[in-house]
Order: structure tokens, then sequence, then C-alpha cells
């Protein structure tokens, strides 16, 4: 799935750093993970579409409002590069449909008297707990 908005590379700033764990010498000498940023009110993306991504409580967006993502998964400088703008596509397609507008409804006949039924019932077991009289 394509995202619906272009990031122009110019708004995202990627840079190259080492990996952390194992990997041996390879991850001691060569810098493979990416480290991305994305400063989401500085961005070309619509009003309601930045505002929902500063709305989200991401732990990946910091509190000025820039969105930082580490990408170490594969060995590969590129295929890490690759796999940070593709996560930063998915944040920004996840707020892009607006949130369904919650309708208010009214619970059924059937659903309130099942549920008054219960009650009654309920309170009729506790009723018999009581201590035995005279």
């Amino acid at each position: 799935m394509r995202s619906a908005f272009v990031i122009p590379p110019g708004e995202v700033e990627i840079t190259a750093i080492r990996a952390q764990g194992a990997g041996g010498q390879n991850v001691n000498k060569v810098s493979n993970a990416v480290h991305l940023r994305f400063d989401i009110a500085a961005s070309t993306l619509p009003e309601a579409i930045r505002t929902r991504l500063l709305q989200l409580g991401d732990q990946r967006i910091s509190k000025d409002g820039v969105v930082i993502i580490k990408a170490q998964k594969f060995r590969s400088l590129e295929k890490n590069r690759a796999e940070a703008l593709r996560r930063l596509e998915e944040l920004i397609d996840r707020v892009a449909a607006p949130p369904k507008a919650r309708r208010a409804t009214r619970p059924t006949r059937a659903s309130v008297t099942r549920r008054l039924e219960g009650k009654a019932r309920r309170a009729s077991v506790k009723a018999g707990r009581g201590k035995v009289g005279e």
C-alpha cells in the first residue's frame, strides 16, 4: 500500500549511526543504523493531519513535535533508510483518515428488560443471605 501523502526528502533528516547489539566487529566499525527526524510543524502535510499527529500519544513523537525513528533491523544502510521512511509513512497513514464520529444510540427495550431481570435475580439472591428470622 502506497501512502497518499508524499513526504519531500528535504523535510526528513536522516543520519547514519552505529547499530546496537550483537554483530561482532562489523557493528563496531560500520554505521548502518538510521536515525530519522521529521519536524511535524515545519512539514507540508495538511493542517488536519499535522494536528492529529501532534495529538497522537506515540512515544516516537517528542514534546517539540519531532518524529524520531531509529531503524537498525538490517545490516544494510539503504534497507534501514527505507525501513525508517516506511515506518514514518505508516505513522502518517494511521492519522490520515479522520476519526469516525460516534453516534449516540439508546439501548433496546429487550436489553433493558434483560438487565432489570438480572438485577432483580441478583437482589433476591442477596436478600436470601440475611440472618434467619424468628
